[in-house]
């Protein structure tokens, strides 16, 4: 017998005949290199990228740590201290919704010279993931396994290591898995603000020479890192026979206090925060500003008005394209996964296409999406959707397949057709985790377009802070990114009321 050559996928090739032919079409336009080009780049700077890539790995792979390091001890302290759960998670939650693209410039100014910004910014892109999965995972031991330990004479030092640990494996590797590609965006971020050396100095440069080969190579190496990554740690899972998880909201524990004291003890601890971290480190107000700086600016300041007026319009500008973008890329997200769930042919061409396009970070591909698309509000919304669109599909695409045996062999007895088995069956149970999609994807929504403003299109806040970091205007720079962070965490509490009473009516066992 012979031996027979191992089969190409057919949705690769063509996807590489469909880029090679609009390279062609496209020639003399400076905005897409076809493969051939960009391997012989990648061939003729190997040495100058392997450096580069090295930099930003070992950036990434040290924020990777550091914010997973930072999860786990913040999912630990919600665990041990109920009470201070809620507060714990308001300010987890702030931090993560803070822009990268304004706080890496206000970082760079902290720091100065060196990888700290790249490093923060990588940690800061990936510690919420991990921490809600882990917030999960320590509580997703089924109660017999606790009676079980406590029959045996055990304490809660062997419950945690015993039961909870063990219960949260898959939870991790899930938050993990997510997180990784972050830590890539996160660094390459820090890189724009000003780095001397790493991936992102080479984005930088090939951008501004209108170098489309060189850009596109940058772009595909950074995706390539990003899918192994991802790969990498799946792989690793299965190899330790770990099952996989979904990432569903906390349980919820039975209401304690009042919502208004707790948002005023949250206020209270990102304020003392705040303030503690710049008088401490004994930073100049120049630049750093603390809490009442950022008050005067837009309160009491003579020019708080005008101030005031400066930013709202730079944020109507953003939200215009961003909500637009946010709700296409979902409902994208959503309509895809129940394409591949009625056709599952499909998904051979479909989600190599998704990943590789979510995975190429944003910062390399910003700037030729909206030459391509134009600077109005195709480009910028394009972006914003490409950025979520994956994470939905996903997302939606193992919420499908978590429907009840049960529900399914119902549906077979009646013959039902594969629509009415969608409709009835596999949609509510994808419910919970296009909810959990959804609230993480408006942190990355504004990250999208931000940086689009920030690199292309010259408008709305990511404009405006890109231009107040190179003017040294630091107050308009911290104002726009506390408003920034407020508006995306209460979106993000938005999203979370309305998953709840959505949850209430069609999947009520997810709502404790």
């Amino acid at each position: 017998m012979t031996a027979q050559l191992p089969r190409l996928p057919w949705g690769l090739l063509l996807a590489l005949a469909l880029w090679q032919a609009a390279a062609l079409a496209l020639a003399g336009s400076y905005l897409l290199a076809g493969p051939l080009e960009v391997l012989l780049w990648l061939w003729r700077n190997a040495g100058l990228v392997s450096r580069a890539l090295a930099v930003t790995l070992g950036e990434a792979a040290l924020g990777f740590l550091l914010g997973n390091l930072a999860a786990a001890i913040l999912a630990l302290a919600a665990l041990l201290l109920p009470r201070a759960e809620r507060v714990i998670s308001a300010l987890a939650l702030l931090c993560f919704c803070l822009p990268l693209v304004a706080t890496g410039p206000i970082l760079r100014v902290l720091y100065g010279p060196g990888i700290g910004p790249q490093v923060t910014l990588a940690a800061l892109a990936v510690y919420y993931t991990t921490y809600l999965a882990l917030l999960v995972g320590l509580r997703a031991a089924p109660a017999a396994w606790f009676d079980l330990v406590r029959s045996y004479g055990r304490g809660p030092g062997q419950e945690l290591v015993q039961v909870r640990a063990r219960a949260a494996l898959p939870y991790l590797m899930a938050g993990l898995q997510i997180a990784a590609p972050a830590a890539l965006l996160g660094a390459l971020v820090g890189e724009f603000t000003g780095a001397e050396r790493g991936l992102g100095v080479l984005v930088i440069r090939t951008m501004r020479g209108l170098d489309a080969p060189g850009t596109w190579a940058l772009a595909l190496v950074a995706a390539s890192v990003s899918v192994a990554a991802y790969a990498g740690i799946g792989a690793l899972a299965q190899r330790l026979q770990i099952p996989p998880a979904l990432l569903l909201s906390p349980p919820r524990q039975a209401r304690r206090g009042r919502p208004l004291v707790t948002a005023g003890l949250v206020a209270l601890a990102v304020l003392a925060l705040w303030t503690l971290a710049m008088e401490g480190f004994g930073l100049s107000p120049f630049f750093a500003k603390r809490p009442w700086d950022v008050w005067t600016f837009l309160v009491t300041a003579p020019d708080a008005a005008a101030h005031r007026a400066t930013l709202g319009a730079a944020l109507a500008e953003t939200l215009a394209f961003a909500v637009p973008g946010y709700l296409a890329g979902l409902l994208l997200g959503a309509a895809l996964a129940a394409g591949v769930v009625l056709w599952p042919r499909t998904a051979q061409l479909l989600l190599p296409a998704a990943i590789a396009l979510r995975s190429i970070p944003i910062v390399t591909t910003a700037p030729l999406l909206v030459l391509a698309l134009g600077r109005g509000a195709t480009g910028t919304i394009t972006i914003v959707a490409v950025m979520i669109f994956f994470p939905t599909l996903v997302a939606c695409l193992q919420g499908m397949r978590q429907t009840p045996a049960q529900v399914g062999e119902l549906f077979d007895s009646y013959a039902a057709s594969p629509v009415r088995r969608l409709i009835h069956a596999q949609l509510p149970a994808m419910l919970p985790a296009f909810f959990a999609a959804a609230r993480m994807a408006v942190p990355a929504a504004l990250l999208a377009a931000t940086t689009a403003e920030w690199l292309a299109t010259g408008t709305g806040v990511g404009a405006l802070m890109a231009l107040t970091a190179s003017t040294s205007a630091y107050g308009m720079l911290w104002s726009a990114t506390v408003l920034l962070a407020l508006l995306a965490a209460l979106a993000y509490l938005g999203i979370e009321r309305i998953e709840r009473a959505v949850l209430a009516r069609y999947a009520s066992e997810q709502v404790t």
